[in-house]
């Protein structure tokens, strides 16, 4: 009904098309051409109000390992860290990626503030301005998951998996 009612309108309302089709294949597709993700619904769920089950936000995530560089600590948690300084490498240099503070319990949060105490420098592997950073060298390896790039070359959603360990030949991100 919907559809022979809304056909050709362009206005505010408008109906999504309905595209039958594999799942994962879709999603695929859509994390292809940088999309977030996509929503789906079980299409012979009658539509309800309120969080149901039948629709399902499904997120392209990518996961890539990036060298860390150094924290920015906490103000919230004495002896922790808020996040993590994040970079990858363009034309055989570091470049800086943004920063990750989700993904870590307060307990790895305060182990790593002391484990990236360990390497502090004074000059940064890269030139970051900021409040409260702390830099270290940057031996560590963190595997991180995002959604996608920001604009600017940032990620965007970070959350931390881990540290990657030498042993697996750990390599941080080529951005070339």
């Amino acid at each position: 009904m919907l559809s022979n009612l809304l056909d050709g309108e362009c206005g505010a309302i408008r109906l999504s098309e309905d595209i039958e089709s594999n799942g994962e294949a879709m999603l695929r597709h859509a994390c292809a051409h940088g999309l977030e993700g996509m929503i789906a619904k079980n299409k012979d769920a009658l539509y309800r109000s309120g969080r149901t089950g039948d629709w399902l936000k499904i997120r392209c995530v990518n996961s890539e390992s990036f060298a860390v560089i150094g924290y920015e600590e906490s103000q919230k948690v004495r002896g922790s860290l808020a996040s993590l300084l994040l970079a990858g490498r363009r034309g055989g240099k570091l470049v800086y990626v943004g920063n990750v503070g989700t993904g870590f319990s307060a307990k790895m949060a305060r182990d790593l503030r002391v484990q990236l105490d360990g390497m502090r420098t004074e000059n940064p592997a890269v030139p970051i301005k900021g409040k409260n950073l702390v830099f270290a060298e940057p031996t560590l390896v963190a595997e991180v998951n995002f959604s996608t790039w920001t604009h600017d070359g940032h990620l965007r959603h970070p959350s931390f998996k881990g540290l990657r360990d030498a042993a697996d030949n750990a390599e941080i991100l080529d951005l070339d």
